[in-house]
C-alpha cells in the first residue's frame, strides 16, 4: 500500500489505481457506536500552489461546543485534478489527525464520502486509509442525480447513481442551497444524514465544517498558529 502521508510522486493512472483497491475496504454499515466527540475537517489553498492549509476541529457532541483543534501547513507536488482532491488534502489531513490527543467518534470532511465517480470522495478516502468512522458534507455536487429538495430546513432528496443512493442533498437552511451528504466510512447513508441533522445550527455549514472552515482560513491569514490548541 502505497504511503497515505505523500501521494507526490503519484500519477493519474496510479492514482486511479489506488482508489479502486481502497474502494474494496470501504466499510459502508449502520452506525454501531456512540458519538460523544465530532470532528470537522476542513483544507485551504489556491490550485495553483503547493501549500495546502489543513485543520480538524473538535466538538462536543451533542451539545456542539469546541474542545480543540488541529492546524497544519504542508507542500503538495499532487496536482489539482478534479476527482483526485483527496490525493492533494488526504495526507495533510492525516497529519493535522495524528497531532490530536482526542480522536473524535465521527470526522465530518468538507467534501465527498461515496458521492464520487469510483466512490472514493477525500471522506471515503480518509476513512479508508485511517479505520476512521467519516461522512462527506458538500458544497456543490460531484458526481450523482438528484431532485432540487423542498425549501424547508430539513428537507432532503436522495442522491443516486442509477438505481444506488450515493447520499442525500439535504436543506440546512430554509430557502438555501443544500448541502449534499455521503458516508464516507463506518457509516451508510442513513447514519450519515442522522448525524448531520443533528449538527445544523442557523448557517447552510454544519457546526463541525463551519468551524474547521473559519480555522482553517484563520490559519491561512497568519490568526491562528500550526499545532493542536485546546479550547
Amino acid at each position: 500500500m502505497h504511503d497515505p502521508l505523500s501521494y507526490d510522486t503519484l500519477t493519474i493512472p496510479e492514482a486511479t489505481r489506488l482508489q479502486q483497491t481502497l474502494r474494496e475496504q470501504l466499510l459502508i454499515q449502520e452506525r454501531d457506536f456512540p458519538v460523544n466527540i465530532i470532528g470537522g475537517a476542513d483544507i485551504s489553498f489556491n490550485k495553483y500552489s503547493t501549500t495546502v492549509y489543513a485543520g480538524i476541529v473538535l466538538l462536543s457532541f451533542p451539545a456542539l461546543q469546541p474542545v480543540g483543534y488541529s492546524l497544519v501547513k504542508k507542500e503538495v507536488l499532487f496536482p489539482y485534478v478534479p476527482g483526485y482532491l483527496a490525493f492533494r488534502e488526504v495526507p495533510a489531513l492525516l497529519e493535522a489527525w495524528q497531532q490530536l490527543p482526542l480522536k473524535p467518534d465521527v470526522l465530518v470532511v468538507d467534501g465527498h464520502g461515496i458521492a464520487h465517480p469510483r466512490r472514493m470522495g477525500i471522506a471515503a478516502h480518509f476513512g479508508a486509509v485511517s479505520g476512521q468512522a467519516t461522512l462527506g458534507c458538500a458544497k456543490k455536487k460531484l458526481f450523482g442525480k438528484y431532485v432540487e429538495p423542498p425549501l424547508e430546513k430539513g428537507s432532503y432528496t436522495p442522491l443516486l447513481d442509477k438505481e444506488e443512493v450515493l447520499g442525500v442533498v439535504l436543506r440546512t437552511k430554509t430557502g438555501v442551497q443544500p448541502v449534499f451528504i455521503s458516508p464516507g466510512y463506518k457509516l451508510d447513508v442513513r447514519s450519515s444524514l442522522a448525524i448531520i441533522s443533528q449538527c445544523t445550527g442557523s448557517y447552510r455549514l454544519p457546526e463541525p465544517t463551519r468551524h474547521a472552515h473559519n480555522a482553517v482560513n484563520r490559519f491561512r491569514l497568519g490568526e491562528l498558529g500550526e499545532g493542536y490548541t485546546e479550547v
